[in-house]
C-alpha cells in the first residue's frame, strides 16, 4: 500500500425528502448571495426547481440563476457563470443536477477568484489556481459521476473538440443532499450510463500494480457488485427508490477516493473515452460500456491477478487452474451485463464511424494523461503507448 493522505469535509445528507431542507442545512454555509446553476428540462417540468427557490425563500437567502448545463457541460457556459457571480459577488455555487451540473458549476467555483482563463486551468495539468475556489453545494438528481463528493470536475470546449479534467480539493462540496425520490423520474437510459460510470470509477481505481491493498479490494468489490446487483434491479423497476438509494451511495462511494487510497490509479479508460466524447459527443457511460471490455483483454495479461480476483470475486466465475479462461469469462460476463442494460458495445452502436481518426484521438489521450514524458503514456497495470491505445479503439469496431 501506498503512503496517502485522506481529507473529506463534504456535509451528505441522505434521504427521500431532504431536498425539501435544503434552505436550513445551507444558511449556515453561506453569507452572501449564492448562484442557483442548473441545466433546464426535467428540474423545471418535475416542479423541483420551484421547491429549491422556495426552500431558498424561507431560508432567507438571496440568489441569482444560471441555467442551461448540458451534457458533457461547455466552458463557454462556464464563462458566463463565472462573469456572473462577479457581478453579483457570488459567495457559493449551488448546483441542482447531476454530474454535468455539478462539473459546470465547479469550474465556475474555480474561475471566479482567479485571473486566468478557467480553459487554462483545465488544459494544463498539474497547474495550481492563485486562490481558493468558491463553495460548492449540490442538491443531485442523477446518481453516476460521484462529483458531489470529490473533488473532481470535467469540461467540453465545443472549439477545440477537447474534453478535459480538473482537480482540486477545495472543490469538495461543502454540502451535498441526496434524496432518492428525485431519480424516480430518470429514464431508463440515464440509470444505465450512471451505473457504467460508477463501475468504471471503480476499475480506474482497482485494477493496479500496488500490493497490500487488501482492505480497499474488499471494499471496491462489494461496491461493485452492490452497483451491478442495484442496477439490475431498477432495469426490471425504475421506481424502486431503495435500489436508488443504494446505487446512489455507491456512486458517491465510487468516486470520493475512499477505495482509491494507497492505491496507483490508472483512469485510461476515461482517457480514452473523453476523446469519444468530445468528438462525437457521446453519453460517457455509453462510451465506457464499449472502450472497457477491450481495453480489459489488451492489458490484462499484464497482471492476470488481479484481474482473475475481479472476476471471480465480483463477475462471480469459479475459480479455475486456467487463468485466462476465468478473465475471458469475467470480462464476457461484464459485457453481457452492459447488454442487460442496454448499453452499447461497439463504436458502431455508438454512432462512431470505423474510419475515425483514433490515432489522433490516442495521441491526445496519451498526451494530456501522459505527464510530460517524452513518450507520453496511459498509466495503468501496462502503460498504453499511443499505437496501443489508437488498436485499444480498434478492437472496440
Amino acid at each position: 500500500m501506498l503512503n496517502f493522505a485522506y481529507h473529506n469535509p463534504t456535509h451528505y445528507v441522505y434521504g427521500p425528502g431532504e431536498h425539501l431542507n435544503l434552505g436550513n442545512y445551507l444558511k449556515p454555509l453561506v453569507s452572501a448571495k449564492i448562484l442557483l446553476h442548473y441545466g433546464g428540462g426535467s428540474v423545471v417540468r418535475t416542479g423541483l426547481l420551484e421547491r429549491i427557490r422556495k426552500s431558498l425563500a424561507e431560508a432567507g437567502i438571496e440568489w441569482a440563476e444560471l441555467g442551461g448545463v448540458k451534457p458533457n457541460p461547455s466552458v463557454t457556459l462556464v464563462r458566463e457563470g463565472i462573469a456572473l457571480c462577479r457581478q453579483e459577488r457570488i459567495g457559493l455555487v449551488l448546483a441542482v443536477g447531476g454530474g454535468s451540473v455539478i462539473d459546470s458549476a465547479k469550474g465556475i467555483a474555480v474561475g471566479v477568484p482567479n485571473t486566468c482563463d478557467i480553459w487554462e486551468l483545465y488544459s494544463h495539468k498539474g497547474s495550481v489556481p492563485e486562490h481558493q475556489p468558491l463553495p460548492v453545494a449540490t442538491v443531485l438528481t442523477l446518481p453516476a459521476a460521484g462529483s458531489e463528493n470529490s473533488p473532481n470536475t470535467v469540461l467540453s470546449n465545443e472549439e477545440t473538440h477537447r474534453k478535459l479534467g480538473f482537480k482540486h480539493m477545495g472543490l469538495r462540496p461543502v454540502l451535498s443532499i441526496v434524496d432518492p425520490s428525485l431519480f424516480l423520474t430518470l429514464p431508463h437510459a440515464q440509470m444505465a450510463y450512471g451505473a457504467c460510470d460508477m463501475l468504471c470509477h471503480i476499475f480506474e481505481r482497482y485494477f493496479t500494480n500496488t500490493t497490500s491493498t487488501a482492505l480497499t479490494d474488499a471494499l471496491a468489490e462489494a461496491t461493485m457488485r452492490t452497483i451491478m446487483t442495484q442496477a439490475r434491479i431498477l432495469n426490471a423497476d425504475l421506481q424502486n427508490v431503495d435500489a436508488w438509494g443504494q446505487l446512489a451511495l455507491c456512486g458517491t462511494m465510487a468516486h470520493n477516493d475512499l477505495l482509491g487510497v494507497g492505491r496507483a490509479q490508472s483512469w485510461a479508460c476515461h482517457a480514452l473515452e473523453h476523446e469519444l466524447s468530445a468528438i462525437y459527443d457521446v453519453p460517457h457511460g455509453a462510451g465506457l460500456a464499449v472502450i472497457v471490455p477491450a481495453y480489459m483483454e489488451a492489458v490484462w495479461p499484464c497482471n492476470p491477478g488481479i484481474y482473475a480476483q475481479w472476476a471471480t470475486n465480483v463477475m462471480g466465475v469459479t475459480p479455475q487452474r486456467d487463468t485466462t479462461a476465468v478473465v475471458r469469462e469475467g470480462i464476457d460476463r461484464l459485457r453481457a451485463w452492459y447488454r442487460e442494460l442496454g448499453l452499447p458495445q461497439s463504436m458502431q452502436e455508438l454512432g462512431i464511424p470505423a474510419t475515425a481518426d483514433f490515432a489522433a484521438m490516442a495521441a491526445a489521450a496519451c498526451k494530456v494523461y501522459g505527464g510530460g514524458a517524452a513518450i507520453p503514456t496511459l498509466p495503468g497495470v501496462h502503460p498504453l503507448t499511443a499505437e496501443e491505445a489508437a488498436a485499444v479503439y480498434h478492437a472496440a469496431i
